[in-house]
């Protein structure tokens, strides 16, 4: 079975499926788990290169606008890769080449033995679904049921821990900074699982934009920053962003030191395995005293902001 996989949480489930060993191409921007620097990149972005959130977002709509991909297929690396199964998405344009792009890809190579599997998740059922979905694919359907059930019941886990807590407070997810983006399709249910109240998004919404003013009637007890496609260290570099773009000086969540900037290219962006650990985190960031062993084991991933910008280490105190 050679298998190529055009997003990185489909490469992702692949891996923890067993089938590491039969990738024979990934996209641009597959990078875990390690391992993966030998795997032909079968993608590449057509955006110019941007600097600030304000940019990239300015770039993304230009080029959504002129009904182009944000991706490009690489077609000669694709045609040498002679994938058996290609997974895909079409749930976001933003997130990897669409659906569209690769069935004309698999079309001007004139193969028809490709089997191209379309991920949609919107809500954590949907994930669970494909992770099935791809192990059917690739012809371990046992593996896939053995491990949707496994990140289920981890999920339970933390369900349950957070269940026990005495209070629920209100959490805003932010998704992107500039401008102000709130994370929606299974980030309510993420917050909800981590005894949260989750504020603006429903379960399966897209990410809204919300303006100064919107912003400044709500006010969560939670602000958890974790752009999309951007690792902590990248998040850190715009974190002067914060007081211009958001009610710095009225949140009750800045006062009292509850703003956790977390990698969102690693969690919570990527419905695959790592789902399960985006929730730990999200749980330590509500109830840090019950989930003292979660703020340990993603100390790396996480900061907490007090309202001088100043930065705290997630596992203190």
């Amino acid at each position: 079975m050679r298998i190529a996989s055009l997003l990185p949480s489909a490469t992702e489930i692949v891996c923890a499926l067993g089938a590491r060993g039969d990738l024979v191409g990934i996209s641009h921007e597959c990078d875990f788990p390690e391992g993966l620097s030998g795997v032909p990149v079968l993608t590449r972005p057509r955006l110019r290169p941007a600097r600030s959130s304000r940019e990239i977002d300015a770039a993304v709509r230009d080029v959504l606008r002129d009904a182009l991909a944000v991706y490009d297929i690489d077609l000669d690396a694709l045609r040498e890769a002679r994938p058996d199964v290609i997974v895909t998405q079409d749930l976001c344009d933003v997130c990897a080449v669409s659906l569209d792009d690769v069935r004309a890809a698999v079309a001007r190579l004139a193969r028809h033995d490709v089997h191209i599997v379309n991920l949609r998740p919107a809500r954590l059922d949907d994930i669970w679904a494909d992770v099935r979905r791809v192990a059917e694919g690739i012809g371990r359907a046992a593996e896939g049921d053995a491990l949707a059930e496994r990140l289920r019941a981890r999920v339970a886990g933390v369900a349950a821990r957070a269940a026990a807590a005495p209070d629920r407070p209100r959490v805003l997810a932010v998704e992107w900074l500039d401008p102000v983006m709130i994370g929606g399709v299974w980030m309510p249910e993420l917050i909800a699982l981590a005894g949260g109240e989750p504020l603006v998004t429903r379960p399966g919404d897209h990410a809204p934009t919300l303006s100064l003013a919107d912003l400044a009637a709500l006010d969560p007890d939670v602000v958890l920053i974790k752009p999309c496609g951007f690792a902590l260290e990248r998040t850190l570099a715009e974190v002067d962003l914060l007081p211009r773009v958001l009610p710095w000086s009225s949140y009750r969540a800045v006062a009292q030191g509850r703003v956790f900037l977390a990698d969102g290219n690693a969690f919570f962006n990527r419905p695959g395995p790592r789902i399960v650990e985006s929730l730990e985190i999200l749980a330590a960031c509500v109830h840090p005293g019950p989930f003292a062993d979660a703020r340990r084991a993603h100390a790396r991933s996480v900061v907490r902001l007090d309202a001088a910008l100043e930065r705290h280490v997630f596992d203190e105190g």
